[in-house]
């Protein structure tokens, strides 16, 4: 364990930061997913409802630095590609 006040109270912060970075990742994945499975479904609308909140949760995560930004915007290109191809 850490010695001094300061790097214990750095332990603390980068714990907790941790924590709120991976609630972020993963409301990003299950966003991932939610778009994956209405393409596979083939339901173009719902595939574009859900893209909108996958593009949300995205930019958000690299609002907050969790995620890089070009990362962010790869993301939405791929999948916005691939529902533009359902029709």
């Amino acid at each position: 364990m850490a010695n001094t006040k300061s790097v214990q109270k750095r332990a603390r912060q980068s714990a907790k930061r941790a924590l709120e970075n991976r609630a972020v990742k993963t409301r990003v994945k299950t966003a991932r997913k939610a778009v994956a499975s209405a393409i596979e479904s083939g339901d173009k609308e719902a595939a574009s409802a859900r893209l909108r909140l996958l593009s949300s949760a995205a930019d958000k995560a690299a609002k907050r630095g969790v995620i890089h930004k070009n990362a962010a915007s790869r993301l939405k290109g791929i999948y916005t590609q691939r529902i533009a191809a359902l029709s």
